[in-house]
């Protein structure tokens, strides 16, 4: 599924805004889409008095290389002087770039310069990114790294946890016990959110319930694992069963592979999901679909093998970024994306500011998701003999 174009508009504005200058090319790169693309959207930016437009360049409206100012940054009495905030995310992610928006805003009204890095898909691509951004000055950090599986996370415990400026994970829970458990951290209740989606199915009356979800992130290992110990321990679900989402969504590629994830059905690893069949064959009347766009994609898929949502199968959708959008509206779980980011910043300025108590415990902060209610699932229809 195509990002957004607001979106899309947004990443170009936060970058543009954190680097300055920055050709067309170079963000079309970056964004993986058309030339063309990002002209137009320049274009249309420029128009709406956003930025600016040069000869194949994208301008902040306040460009220092033109203006020759550079403005002190306001606030700045509170966060302290230095260089910029760094913040780290994954490319590709619409999940994360609701995060990434939501810090920004924060930093943005404290007047702290941001520099945005996007890291690639690659394993370990995290690491030469903030290794630039603290040999450019970088005076704090917010990352949000990808760990697509157990091992990647691994590997960063050590450099993360030693870069030398007060940091803090955006939507990331270090395990318990490793080098990263005493790093700041906000990040989304997950075991809650995949009990609402439960809660809502069992309260319509639904006892067969199938979870099909990812196995890439540490968020779909959670929902996965939550779901898990929900499901079991509630009395009125009679059966219940986990598969994979989508037969890219393993953890690899990455430092371990792309082995497939423990109790998914192997049927699920490789060739697309038959969900049809899998609701017929468990005699389930409901499903929660993580993420987004694999959950649109199977509902798509249900309705070609003729089963209709909500009438043969409730769903609730994990993630909330383009759940709404579909041409049945599923309702969903919607973690606090941008208040993540709001609140992350918020800690990062409080260890910046060096006011009393900046220094003090390490924060731990969870906040709870919510459950939108669009009428992709309804009560279960008793049959008569």
């Amino acid at each position: 599924m195509r990002e957004p174009v607001e979106l899309r508009r947004q990443r170009i504005m936060a970058v543009v805004e954190s680097r300055g200058a920055v050709k067309v090319s170079v963000l079309a790169a970056e964004l993986d889409v058309s030339v063309v693309t990002v002209r137009r959207d320049v274009e249309e930016l420029t128009r709406a008095g956003r930025l600016r437009r040069g000869h194949g360049v994208a301008r902040p409206l306040r460009d220092p290389a033109v203006t020759g100012e550079m403005p002190a940054p306001r606030g700045s009495e509170q966060a302290g002087e230095g260089g910029a905030v760094a913040i780290v995310v994954p490319e590709r992610h619409s999940y994360l770039y609701e995060t990434l928006h939501g810090a920004r805003t924060v930093l943005e009204e404290s007047g702290i310069r941001i520099a945005l890095h996007i890291a690639p898909q690659s394993a370990g691509a995290e690491r030469p990114l903030v290794e630039r951004a603290l040999a450019d000055g970088a005076r704090g950090l917010l990352i949000a790294p990808r760990w697509r599986n157990a091992l990647s996370e691994e590997l960063d415990h050590g450099w993360l946890a030693d870069v030398g400026v007060p940091t803090v994970l955006m939507e990331r829970r270090p395990r318990p016990g490793s080098a990263l458990h005493a790093l700041d951290s906000v990040c989304s209740d997950h075991w809650y959110g995949t009990h609402l989606a439960v809660e809502h199915l069992v309260s319509l009356g639904h006892r067969r319930i199938v979870l099909a979800a990812r196995d890439d992130s540490p968020t779909a290992r959670t929902v996965r694992a939550a779901f898990a110990h929900i499901a079991a321990a509630r009395p009125e679900v009679e059966d219940w069963t986990v598969v994979l989402s989508s037969p890219n969504a393993v953890p690899g590629p990455g430092p371990s592979g792309a082995e497939p994830a423990p109790g998914a059905s192997p049927a699920s690893v490789g060739p697309a999901l038959d969900l049809a069949a899998l609701l017929r064959e468990r005699g389930a009347t409901a499903a929660v679909l993580h993420g987004d766009v694999d959950a649109l994609m199977l509902v798509q898929r249900l309705a070609e093998n003729g089963v209709q949502v909500p009438r043969d199968c409730s769903v609730v959708a994990y993630d909330d970024v383009v759940a709404a959008l579909g041409s049945t509206p599923l309702t969903a779980v919607a973690p606090p994306k941008a208040e993540i980011g709001r609140a992350a910043a918020e800690l990062l300025l409080h260890r910046l500011s060096g006011a009393a108590g900046a220094s003090g415990p390490v924060r731990r902060t969870e906040l709870l998701p919510e459950l939108k209610v669009r009428g992709s699932a309804q009560a279960v229809t008793p049959t008569t003999d």
